[in-house]
C-alpha cells in the first residue's frame, strides 16, 4: 500500500513563499486524497499489488480502462506531488552548481534565461498541470496529474505544481507571483543529486 510521504520541514517553513495552510492543505488533504484513492483501485486490481509507483506506471498496459485511468489520475498525483515537495527547502533558492549548472547554461545560454523560459512554461499552462526539468534540461509541461515517468520519459529532476491549489490561497489568481517566489525555495542541492544519479544509471 502507498503511503502519504513526511515532509523534510514544517508546513511553515517555505512561508517566504508558500503559506503554512496551504502547505497543510496541499499536502494532509490534496495529497493524501490521491494516496488514499490509489490504495483503493489497487485492492481493486491486485495484480498491480507491490510494485513501486514507478514500476506501476510501466504496468497499465492491458488493465481495465477505468483502472488505467484512476492510476495515472491518483497515481500520478501521488508521485508528482511526493518529488514535488522534494523539490523545495527552506535553504533554497539561489542556483545550482556544478554539472547541472553546466547542463542548463549549455541549453539555454545561462541560468537567467532558463529560469525565464521555464516561468514562461509554468505560465503558458491552461487550467491545471506541471512543468518539468528532465535530465536532458529540457522543460516539458503535462496536463492534470500526468508526468513524463507515464510518458515513457526520464525521471524529472524538478517540477512545480501550477494547479490553483498549490497557490490561490496566498495569490489569488497572480500565478505569475507564485512562480516568481517559488524560484527562492527550489532544493537545488536535491536536483543536483538527482541529476547525479541519472548520470551514473
Amino acid at each position: 500500500m502507498y503511503e502519504l510521504p513526511s515532509l523534510a520541514y514544517d508546513y511553515e517553513a517555505l512561508s517566504r513563499a508558500i503559506s503554512g495552510d496551504i502547505m497543510k492543505l496541499h499536502h494532509d488533504k490534496h495529497h493524501k486524497t490521491y494516496v488514499d484513492k490509489l490504495n483503493l483501485t489497487i485492492q481493486s486490481e491486485p495484480s498491480l499489488m507491490g510494485f513501486t509507483i514507478d514500476n506501476l506506471f510501466s504496468r497499465l498496459e492491458g488493465v481495465p480502462e477505468a483502472t488505467r485511468k484512476s492510476i495515472c489520475n491518483n497515481g500520478g498525483g501521488h508521485y508528482n506531488h511526493s518529488l514535488f515537495w522534494l523539490c523545495m527547502s527552506p535553504n533554497g533558492g539561489g542556483e545550482p552548481e556544478g554539472d547541472l549548472l553546466n547542463l542548463i547554461i549549455a541549453k539555454y545560454g545561462s541560468f537567467q534565461q532558463f529560469v525565464d523560459e521555464f516561468t514562461t512554461q509554468a505560465l503558458s499552462v491552461f487550467g491545471s498541470g506541471w512543468v518539468w526539468l528532465q535530465p536532458n534540461a529540457d522543460i516539458i509541461t503535462t496536463p492534470n496529474q500526468d508526468n513524463p515517468i507515464i510518458l515513457g520519459l526520464d525521471s524529472p529532476l524538478l517540477c512545480l505544481d501550477v494547479w490553483e491549489h498549490a497557490y490561490y490561497l496566498d495569490y489569488k489568481n497572480k500565478r505569475d507571483d507564485y512562480i516568481k517566489a517559488w524560484w527562492g525555495i527550489v532544493d537545488w542541492n536535491a536536483a543536483s543529486i538527482r541529476y547525479s544519479d541519472y548520470l551514473e544509471q
